[in-house]
């Protein structure tokens, strides 16, 4: 945040506030603390009967044009479950069933909590909804690895055919890199 950009009243001072361990925006007239906290991203890997994945190719930024699974932000309000299954809805016009949790990947440097779940389709219907450009199912071998839009969609994509073919239902966290 440049000066500038730096409310006059308010939040705007960054300190260490009392009893922490790290900056925060604080308001020195008030004493209010402006925490910050991770986003939570919810999505899942759903299947349809034949084995095929669901994609999605985005429409909205960032990456338009590249493959993505049907994920976003958490709403206030509702559980990681309900939020999963209503961005697979909103992306893709899926109806499915949650099987389990898949995943959890901590991203500290863009500030996330990725939380993504198996689902198999319940309805083979799918089409794009407004933040998609178009969808697809794919047969595992058939992926687009070269157009995914996030290094997360390719863990969850290899860490759900991994447990796919070994059968467990243990969830995956990030890789070791």
């Amino acid at each position: 945040m440049t000066d500038s950009e730096v409310p006059t009243v308010g939040p705007r001072l960054y300190q260490v506030p009392e009893g922490d361990d790290r900056e925060r925006l604080t308001c020195p007239e008030c004493g209010f603390i402006a925490y910050e906290n991770p986003r939570i991203v919810v999505g899942v890997v759903a299947r349809a009967e034949d084995e095929r994945i669901l994609l999605c190719r985005r429409a909205i930024p960032p990456r338009i044009g590249y493959w993505t699974l049907p994920a976003g932000y958490m709403e206030l309000n509702e559980t990681a479950e309900a939020g999963a299954c209503r961005e697979a809805w909103e992306e893709a016009r899926a109806r499915l069933e949650l099987t389990g949790l898949l995943a959890v990947y901590s991203l500290a440097r863009i500030h996330q909590v990725q939380l993504i779940y198996r689902a198999i389709l319940t309805d083979p219907h799918v089409e794009a909804g407004p933040e998609s450009q178009s969808v697809g199912l794919f047969h595992y071998s058939d992926l687009p690895w070269d157009e995914l839009a996030f290094p997360t969609v390719e863990w969850a994509l290899r860490q759900d055919h991994q447990a796919h073919m070994e059968g467990h239902g243990q969830a995956f966290a990030n890789p070791q890199q």
